[in-house]
C-alpha cells in the first residue's frame, strides 16, 4: 500500500456493529488536529494578552463612569460565546447519551463484564469527583478573586433558593414532565433522565431501533462538530470577559489564574497516584508495563487535548498488552463515555472554584448534590477538546452559579484539558485491563 497512510486493519464487533480500526503510521488527520488545536491556543493567548492590554489601560485612565459601560458592552463578546456554548447542550447530551447506552445492547446480556465495568467506573468516578471537591474546599483557588460586586444579587438569591433546598425541589430538578420543556430551558439533568430512558428503550427493541440509533450516532457527531466550530469563537470570549474584569478590577485578578492551575496540577498528580496505586495492587508489576504501552497515546492525548485522538492507537496498545480483544472492544468504547477520570475532576474543581470567585457560599447537602449531576452529565460527553465546559457550563447554570465565570477560566482552559486528557486516557486503559485480569483474560507479554 504504497499511497495508503495506513498500516494496520483490525476488525471488532460491538453490539452487533463490526468496526475496522485502523491504525496510523503516519497521521495526517492527528497533525490537522494538533495544528487546529496549536492554533487556536495561539489565538486565546494573543487575546488574553490583548484583553489584559485593552483592560488595564481603561482601568487606569478612564472615569469609573466610563469603566462600568465599557465593562458592561465589552462583555457581550463572552455573553454571545456562552450563548452559542449553551445553544448545543441539549442536543449533544441527548444524542452522545442515547447512543452511549444503546450500544451496551440487551442489559441482561451484558452479564458479568458489563457489571464489572461499570463498578469500575462509578468507582473511579466517585473518586476523581470527590477529590476535585476536597481539593477546591481545602485550598480554596476560587477566593482569590474578588467579583462578589458584579453580581450580588445574584448571590443572595442564590442563598435563598439553597436554604430553602428540599426533597419536592430536588425531585422537580431530576424528573421531567416534559422533555421539550427540559430542551428549551436547558434543564441538563432531565434531559439526562430522559435520554436514560430512551437510551435503554432503544437497546431492547434490538435490530427495529437501529436505524433511529444510527442516525442519532450521525447527529451526536454532527453536534460534536459544531462544539469544534463555536470553539472558534473562544478569542473572542476570552477578550471581552478579561477586557471587562481587568478594566474594573485591575491586574490583581491574575493571582487566580496562577494559583487555580497550580492546584489543578496538583490534584492531576494525586490523581494519578491514586489509578496508578490502584493498578498496581491488581496488576502487579505489568502496570509498568501498561504505562510503557500507552506512552504514544498518552503524548498525542496531550498535544491534541482529544482522548478521541488516540482511540485507535490504544486499542492495539492494550491488545498487544495482553487483554483480550473482545474485552477492549467492549470496555474501551464504553470508557470513553462512562470514564473519563481527569475531566471529572476538573469538573467538579472549576465548578467550586467558580462559585469561591463569586462568594456563592453552597453547603456540603449542596455539593454533593452537584456531584451527582456531574456523575450523571459527564455520561453524555464524549472526549473531545473542552467538552468539560460544557457540563462545567450547564451546572453552574442549574444551581445559579454566574456562567461568566466559565468564561473567566477559558484563558487556561487548554492548558487544563492537556493534562486531563492524558489523565482520561491512563483511566480507560487501566480500567480495560483490569477488566481483563478479573475475567483471567489477560495474557503474559
Amino acid at each position: 500500500m504504497p499511497n495508503d497512510h495506513f498500516t494496520n486493519g483490525r476488525i471488532f464487533k460491538e453490539g452487533g456493529h463490526t468496526f475496522t480500526v485502523k491504525v496510523l503510521s503516519c497521521c495526517p488527520q492527528t497533525s490537522n488536529r494538533m495544528g487546529k488545536g496549536n492554533r487556536l491556543t495561539f489565538y486565546i493567548i494573543v487575546s488574553m494578552v490583548v484583553g489584559i492590554i485593552v483592560g488595564y489601560i481603561v482601568h487606569v485612565n478612564a472615569s469609573d463612569a466610563w469603566i462600568a459601560s465599557f465593562s458592561k458592552n465589552i462583555k457581550l463578546l463572552s455573553t454571545i460565546f456562552i450563548r452559542l456554548v449553551q445553544m448545543i447542550i441539549a442536543p449533544l447530551v441527548f444524542s452522545t447519551l442515547v447512543v452511549g447506552i444503546a450500544k451496551l445492547g440487551d442489559l441482561k446480556a451484558v452479564g458479568r463484564v458489563g457489571g464489572k465495568a461499570l463498578l469500575w467506573f462509578i468507582t473511579a468516578s466517585l473518586a476523581s469527583l470527590l477529590l476535585g471537591m476536597l481539593l477546591v474546599n481545602v485550598f480554596k483557588p476560587g477566593s482569590y478573586i474578588d467579583l462578589s460586586q458584579a453580581d450580588t444579587e445574584g448571590v443572595k438569591d442564590l442563598m435563598t433558593k439553597t436554604s430553602a433546598f428540599s426533597l419536592q425541589n430536588f425531585v422537580e430538578h431530576v424528573v421531567p414532565k416534559s422533555v421539550f420543556e427540559a430542551m428549551a430551558t436547558n434543564e441538563i439533568l432531565q434531559i439526562v433522565v430522559f435520554s436514560i430512558f430512551f437510551g435503554v428503550a432503544g437497546a431492547a427493541m434490538g435490530d427495529f431501533a437501529r436505524p433511529l440509533i444510527k442516525a442519532l450516532d450521525v447527529t451526536s457527531h454532527i453536534i460534536l462538530k459544531m462544539v469544534n466550530y463555536v470553539m472558534n469563537f473562544a478569542p473572542l470570549g476570552v477578550f471581552g470577559a478579561l477586557s471587562a474584569v481587568v478594566a474594573a478590577k485591575g491586574l490583581g485578578i491574575f493571582q487566580f489564574y496562577l494559583i487555580y492551575f497550580a492546584y489543578f496540577l496538583l490534584g492531576i498528580a494525586i490523581l494519578w497516584l491514586l489509578l496508578i496505586g490502584v493498578g498496581y495492587l491488581i496488576l502487579g508489576a505489568r502496570m509498568k508495563t501498561l504505562l510503557q504501552r500507552i506512552g504514544g497515546p498518552l503524548l498525542i492525548a496531550f498535544s491534541t487535548t482529544s482522548s478521541e485522538a488516540v482511540f485507535p492507537k490504544l486499542t492495539e496498545e492494550l491488545e498487544r498488552f495482553g487483554c483480550r480483544d473482545r474485552i477492549v472492544a467492549f470496555v474501551l468504547p464504553l470508557g470513553y463515555s462512562f470514564n473519563l477520570d481527569g475531566s471529572m475532576m476538573y469538573m467538579t474543581f472549576a465548578s467550586l472554584a467558580i462559585a469561591q470567585a463569586y462568594g456563592v457560599q453552597l453547603d456540603l447537602a449542596t455539593q454533593l448534590l452537584m456531584l451527582v449531576v456531574l456523575m450523571l452529565t459527564s455520561k453524555g460527553i464524549a472526549g473531545v477538546p473542552r467538552a468539560s465546559l460544557v457540563v462545567v457550563l450547564a451546572t453552574c447554570a442549574m444551581f445559579d452559579i454566574p456562567p461568566e465565570g466559565v468564561a473567566l477560566i477559558l484563558p487556561i482552559d487548554h492548558f487544563c484539558d492537556m493534562f486531563r486528557s492524558m489523565t482520561n486516557v491512563v483511566g480507560n486503559a487501566l480500567a480495560t485491563s483490569v477488566v481483563s485480569k478479573w475475567e483471567g483474560e489477560l495474557a503474559e507479554a
